[in-house]
């Protein structure tokens, strides 16, 4: 098992990553001393572990709330079934949530964590991959508004984040490339060795080999921890995290957050950035063809279908990161390496967003 520890003083957690962390293992159970727990997850996660994590906490007697399944439900109505259940259950200001299954359910249990009686403590049991590398860890908690993305929200940190990696076996091979977006997106901004071991062990990792994904997943969180510790609320650096991210939720959105995963859109949009750096001279076309080779070999799409580009330029405009000065983006300014810049002209916006917009005939 590896940990790597969220360093923010008082709040600092740690995050455990290994096999058989879900069965009845001791971290598990030590994660929280609360009384009071309610455990979140989802119709679809439900029957492969929520059992496993009753019984770990059997003595306690925790709650369970089952959600429905899908990007589509991270919202309003969603968080009030958790707020609805802690009341009914009149839970404390000293009880606990926690989040078992992938993003989706993370986001919301955060969310509600940090706004019932003005936060409670919870607990990250991340499920998919892309929640293990990236949603889990760092505090960020929202749901979605019909127009945009993660609109509404709070910054609130979990008390610890146990990612099992054998929960990986569970996942379809859809999402299982959706979380390797996130993955691909942590050597794109920092750390070209570790893009160079992705594309030496993109095949290993689809295989789902214990010894690469552990590793892969110990790596992403390094340097998202490392992230954080310096920029918790995301007024600078942090910023970095969200390489494809403005052009991946306006895909989301006008989708209607149901054709595209979180991972699939957000590895088009880093598609999208990486042929505006082209554009802005940046990068050159050789190293955006790599992007794109590393993204496919990942099982993902480099091209949207079916939208139009002012469609998605408008979108954009919506991004938690636009402010008084207008729109900022996240761009790669050569292979492992990333910057937050203003918005170039529009002009060059759109011609980057045009070359990945399939024709289809």
């Amino acid at each position: 098992m590896d940990t790597v520890t969220v360093n923010l003083g008082q709040r600092s957690y740690p995050i455990h990553i290994g096999s058989g962390l879900l069965t009845g293992h001791a971290l598990l159970k030590e994660s929280t001393t609360a009384k009071q727990l309610l455990i979140v997850t989802n119709e679809t996660v439900s029957p492969l572990y929520l059992r496993q994590v009753e019984q770990s906490f059997a003595d306690r007697n925790p709650r369970s709330l089952i959600l429905r399944d899908g990007e589509q439900y991270k919202n309003l109505e969603g968080f009030s079934s958790i707020i609805d259940e802690l009341i009914e259950a009149e839970f404390h200001r000293d009880a606990c949530i926690l989040a078992l299954g992938g993003g989706v359910v993370g986001d919301l249990t955060g969310f509600a964590a940090a706004s019932y009686q003005r936060g409670i403590d919870f607990v990250q049991l991340p499920t998919t991959l892309l929640a293990q590398v990236d949603s889990s860890v760092g505090g960020k908690t929202a749901v979605n508004h019909p127009a945009a993305k993660n609109m509404i929200g709070a910054f609130h940190q979990p008390i610890a984040v146990l990612a099992d990696t054998d929960t990986l076996s569970t996942l379809p091979a859809r999402e299982l490339s959706a979380g390797l977006a996130e993955v691909i997106k942590y050597g794109l901004i920092q750390d070209l060795d570790f893009l160079v071991w992705l594309e030496e062990h993109m095949s290993a990792l689809k295989d789902l080999d214990a010894e690469a994904m552990r590793y892969a997943i110990r790596r992403c969180c390094e340097i998202k921890a490392e992230i954080v510790a310096q920029d918790e609320h995301e007024r600078g650096r942090r910023a970095l995290l969200n390489l494809g991210h403005t052009f991946g939720h306006a895909i989301e959105a006008l989708g209607g957050y149901g054709k595209w995963l979180h991972g699939e859109a957000v590895a088009i949009g880093m598609q999208m950035a990486a042929e505006t750096s082209v554009e802005l001279g940046w990068i050159d076309s050789t190293d955006a063809d790599r992007i794109a080779a590393l993204l496919q070999q990942a099982g993902l799409p480099t091209r949207v279908t079916g939208l139009a580009a002012n469609a998605i330029l408008n979108r954009m405009q919506l991004d938690k990161k636009a402010g008084a000065h207008g729109l900022k983006v996240v761009l790669p300014k050569g292979l492992g390496h990333a910057v937050v810049a203003p918005a170039p002209d529009e002009k060059i916006l759109k011609s980057a967003i045009q070359k990945r917009i399939a024709n289809v005939q």
